[in-house]
């Protein structure tokens, strides 16, 4: 079967081959202002200088490479030199122009995610809502693009990832004796078996769950599954694509007869991808990915779930007013969000609290012990509750952050860690205004992360391309310059030592690691006995948790249910050791000052030791009259190490979840003994099996072995840093050395891109500069404007 693209579905930037055509330019153009249409003016403007920018940038690099290509085509043998930059320059072309920012709306069952959705897109039913149970069957993203039309892709889980849930739900349903009738009992109203029944029936209808697995192999689908995995919906307008949509990603209720043959697939989505037209609230290169609360029973889903969470630069916790105080579910969701800062490229999470036009005034008056001022209308008390929903959460909600991440964390720094939302009275505005519902808030921060990002990446992409035509430029220089080997062989000793320096910091960067884990590894042996019982209890005793239990060991030690908290024994476990490890953890892989724990202040303090040094030679040996090959120097050292953030954001999450890794590793045995059993007083026997299991492995070092396996991880990440750094640093002064070493040969002349090179180079502070002050005269005019008073008729 036809395996689906990766979890978010993007494709890899095209090169732009027809970048010479004038009709293709201009339909680019055209294309490009339209994308900008969520934007204020002013910003657009911006936004349109950085967007020529890049792609004069592009256009030059282009050239400059067919240029090389053709310079090479008949030679036999290319030098290392020019093999080194044909590569570079062809990386740069293909790099794509702005990762997508991804935003993940992470909350529980009937917290309002879809509708919040719905209000920032301005289509109020566009994805289905419901305030009384699950809507939202499995992750959906959307985001706007460059179609004409609006469309939906439905990914399917593969054949071979379907073969296995099948494999697990057969094995949760399967009984190889006759229980008591109060065990039965039991065993029915058990949530896990509740569902495997629900998904068996919904593909191959009523009598499926008393089927085994190959008989079910053999079964024929209700409806016809199509063979690409993938089912495609288009439509011309919103509405349109919402009734066509809406039977896919509905979560279908179980005493419903009538259900159309789409219903029928959902337990197969893996996920939803939704891309709009242009839109003139949401740019393109933003998507909102609606996140469920717990995971999903299927591996594969599951695995999505979190990667999902990781992969978003940004996370709103939403919880609704009557469930953000105190509830266990909303509390979960506020730690997964805070390990998505720790293990993923999470670096802003807030809480946006919806459903807050909720409220019940002669009860807020009475419960009301806030304020002097007299209350007089529902809307007076909507909100003075939310300001003081917005104080009382941020405070609490800052001291979390504080306790697991550094000092320095950026979102720390947040001027709204809180938001509160009424997706409903942004529709009517019967007691708030438009913006009191802070819809348009959201679309703000959601334009301003977008610019910022663009204004990032661009100015990297221009100076890392400038530093690649500089090089070019003087490859076909002729006269070396005096003493120039023995400059760079001082220049060589230099960077040698400066790397033995920086390995020696990384080493004590990653020693600051030992004491917590030791410390939290002694918690964890003198507690797991207490977290194991709070796991494996249950309010009811074993009622209703029998296959449920089945199901955590079958999937080892986990099981994520769409209704259910999420069970994750071996996260439970290992949580004493997060709790130790969590705020150095942070603090190794924040950015800053160089501290002894901070790791890419030391790679930064690295590269600007370089580039001082680079210059001090320059000026000694005579580079003042050769600026291209220190410029290049400079330019290059700042391209290779900041390659390596990258490296070390992928090798985090690794390093993060080792422990769990190292713990459901040890324990695998343990929970396929406890799955295999069956008949009267199976959840007990389970339990002991589970808790028998547990005791052995922690007195055979199962935390210890999970501390060495996430230290042997650490070792691997600097081995791997500072291999890149020593073939990056050698391969480049390599390269700037003199054409006498053979690594050069004449090229063809590259003069003329190279100063249009320069000048874009220079004009990158001129763009800031309009930039700065577009937002100062923006800045003035909302001061300047007058304040907008509440909708009509809601004075009392």
């Amino acid at each position: 079967m036809a395996e689906t693209k990766d979890v978010f579905g993007q494709e890899p930037h095209p090169v732009e081959d027809d970048l010479y055509k004038e009709p293709t330019r201009k339909r680019r153009k055209s294309d490009r202002d339209q994308r900008f249409r969520a934007f204020p003016s002013m910003e657009q403007s911006a936004l349109k200088e950085y967007e020529k920018l890049e792609s004069r940038t592009r256009r030059v690099l282009s050239n400059t490479y067919q240029k090389l290509i053709q310079s090479v085509f008949l030679d036999d043998s290319i030098p290392n030199g020019v093999k080194y930059l044909i590569n570079r320059l062809l990386a740069l072309i293909e790099k794509p122009t702005v990762d997508p920012i991804y935003i993940g709306l992470f909350g529980s069952t009937g917290a309002g995610k879809s509708s919040l959705i719905n209000a920032i897109i301005q289509q109020a039913m566009f994805l289905p809502v419901s305030g009384e149970s699950i809507c939202t069957s499995c992750i959906v993203q959307v985001s706007s693009g460059c179609c004409v039309q609006y469309e939906a892709k439905i990914h399917l889980l593969s054949d071979q990832e379907w073969r296995e849930e099948l494999k697990n739900l057969t094995k949760l349903l399967h009984r190889t004796e006759e229980l008591g009738r109060e065990e039965a009992d039991a065993w029915n109203r058990d949530e896990a078996v509740e569902e495997a029944t629900w998904k068996l029936q919904m593909i191959y209808g009523n009598g499926a769950e008393s089927k085994n697995y190959e008989e079910l192999l053999r079964a024929k689908p209700k409806r016809k599954i199509p063979t690409s995995r993938v089912i495609t919906l288009k439509a011309e307008e919103a509405e349109e694509l919402s009734i066509k949509l809406d039977p896919y990603i509905r979560t279908q209720r179980r005493d419903w007869d009538g259900e159309a043959a789409e219903m029928r697939i959902w337990p197969l989505i893996k996920h939803v991808e939704v891309t709009l037209p242009k839109s003139d609230l949401i740019p393109e290169g933003v998507v909102l990915v609606d996140i469920p609360g717990t995971g999903d029973f299927n591996s594969k889903r599951d695995e999505m779930w979190k990667k999902t969470i990781d992969k978003c630069s940004v996370i709103w916790v939403i919880s609704d007013i009557e469930r953000v105080s105190g509830g266990r579910a909303h509390e979960d969701l506020l730690n997964e969000s805070i390990k998505a800062c720790q293990r993923g490229f999470c670096r802003d999470v807030a809480l946006v609290v919806t459903k807050m036009d909720k409220l019940h005034l002669p009860e807020y008056l009475r419960e009301r012990k806030v304020g002097n001022q007299a209350i007089q209308s529902q809307r007076e008390a909507v909100l003075e509750r939310n300001e003081m929903i917005k104080l009382q959460r941020t405070r609490i909600l800052k001291e979390k952050l504080k306790r697991k991440l550094p000092a320095d964390f950026k979102v720390l720094e947040a001027s709204d860690l809180v938001y509160t939302v009424s997706a409903q009275e942004y529709w009517q505005q019967a007691l708030l205004t438009e913006e009191e519902t802070e819809i348009p808030k959201l679309r703000e921060y959601i334009r301003k992360s977008l610019l910022d990002k663009k204004k990032r990446t661009v100015t990297k992409y221009v100076t890392e391309a400038f530093g690649l035509l500089l090089l070019t430029d003087s490859f076909n220089s002729t006269q070396n310059l005096p003493n120039e080997h023995l400059h760079m062989s001082v220049l060589r000793r230099f960077a040698e030592e400066k790397v033995e320096l920086l390995e020696k910091a990384i080493a004590q960067c990653f020693a600051c690691m030992e004491q917590p884990l030791q410390e939290g590894v002694r918690t964890a042996r003198t507690s797991y006995r207490c977290i194991l019982r709070a796991c494996l209890v249950r309010s009811k005793g074993n009622q209703g948790f029998h296959q449920t239990l089945k199901a955590v060991c079958l999937k080892n030690g986990i099981y994520a249910s769409r209704t259910l908290a999420r069970i994750d024994l071996n996260e439970a476990l290992t949580q004493p050791i997060y709790d130790q490890i969590d705020p150095v953890f942070g603090s190794i892989f924040r950015t800053g000052k160089p501290t002894g724990s901070a790791l890419m202040p030391h790679i930064d303090a690295f590269k600007h030791s370089l580039q001082e040094k680079m210059t001090e030679i320059g000026i000694r040996s005579g580079w003042k009259y050769d600026s291209c090959k220190k410029n290049f120097l400079i330019q290059e050292i700042s391209a290779i190490l900041g390659g390596l953030e990258d490296h070390i954001l992928r090798r985090k999450r690794r390093i993060y979840e080792s422990l769990t890794a190292s713990v459901q590793s040890d324990l695998k045995l343990c929970y396929e003994e406890a799955a295999q059993i069956t008949g009267k007083k199976a959840c007990e026997r389970m339990k002991d099996a589970i808790r028998r299991g547990v005791d052995r492995q922690v007195a055979e070092g199962m935390f210890e072995r999970a501390q060495e396996r996430m230290q042997h991880q650490f070792q691997q990440l600097k081995a791997g840093i500072v291999e890149k750094v020593k073939g990056s640093i050698t391969t480049m002064l390599a390269l700037a050395s003199s054409q006498g070493d053979g690594l050069y040969k004449e090229l063809a002349d590259v003069g003329s891109e190279y100063k249009e090179m320069e000048k874009l180079h220079r004009s990158l502070r001129e763009v800031a500069e309009n930039a700065r002050l577009r937002k100062g005269m923006q800045e003035f005019l909302l001061r300047a404007s007058p304040s907008k008073a509440g909708p009509p008729g809601t004075s009392l």
